[in-house]
């Protein structure tokens, strides 16, 4: 029997992050600088919240640590997780802690972290993946391209690469099967088309299709290889 897990809901394509309802006193775990976080939140249209934007790439327990002690005595009513991978690790891992649901919208098109069962923090100085485990899913996934305006070419091109790594990594998978192999092949498709006929305004859809399809089996050597490099400052 093979099972899969994705987020209870997934709203994707064109203006998905102001058309998504967000539900009042959220808490959003952030990493960017207020001047780009707050253009972002004016852009969701979300009303009375709270920010926590100190989370550092590549984070440690310590970072879940802080945003439990500072706002679970402020009662917030969910958890959203606004950036890349880092913030939404920080939410998969503090939300049970708070025990709240968590809505995660990425940022940056890479990690397909929105759409899995894993979790990456640093524990004593050395990057650990956690999961899966149902606890680290989404219950609400937010994916819109209007993030790819602004951001810097050199991120783009490290985001599609690594969303096709994780593709063709998951179709080899041992873990895999039909389904899984079918999105990762469809999420290979998206991006090479996406790549080869510069469009990127569908990387977020094919980081999507990668993250359900590998995020349910598993990736390879590829991914392996690169914790030696991130336990040593080498950005993922």
């Amino acid at each position: 029997m093979h099972t899969i897990r994705i987020p209870k809901i997934i709203e994707f394509g064109e203006n998905a992050l102001s058309e998504a309802e967000y539900p009042k006193n959220a808490l959003v775990v952030t990493t960017a600088p207020p001047e780009l976080s707050g253009k972002w939140l004016d852009k969701m249209g979300i009303q009375d919240y709270m920010v926590y934007d100190k989370v550092k790439p590549e984070p440690s327990i310590e970072d879940v640590n802080i945003v439990v002690s500072e706002y679970k005595g402020k009662n917030p009513s969910v958890l959203i997780g606004l950036g890349g991978g880092s913030s939404m690790d920080v939410v998969k891992y503090a939300s049970e802690e708070f025990g709240l649901e968590k809505i995660l919208i990425p940022t940056t098109f890479g990690t397909g972290a929105e759409m899995t069962t894993y979790c990456v923090l640093k524990f004593d100085g050395k990057k650990k993946l956690l999961g899966p485990e149902k606890r680290f899913l989404a219950d609400r996934a937010v994916i819109d391209s209007y993030f790819m305006d602004g951001t810097p070419e050199q991120i783009l091109k490290n985001s599609v690469c690594d969303a096709c790594a994780q593709a063709t990594e998951g179709y080899d998978s041992k873990l895999g099967n039909d389904l899984t192999r079918t999105l990762c092949k469809q999420a290979f498709d998206v991006l090479y088309d996406a790549i080869m006929n510069d469009k990127p305004e569908n990387y977020p859809y094919g980081s999507m299709l990668s993250g359900m399809g590998f995020g349910n089996c598993s990736t390879t050597l590829g991914h392996a290889l690169s914790y030696v490099f991130s336990n040593e400052g080498v950005a993922h």
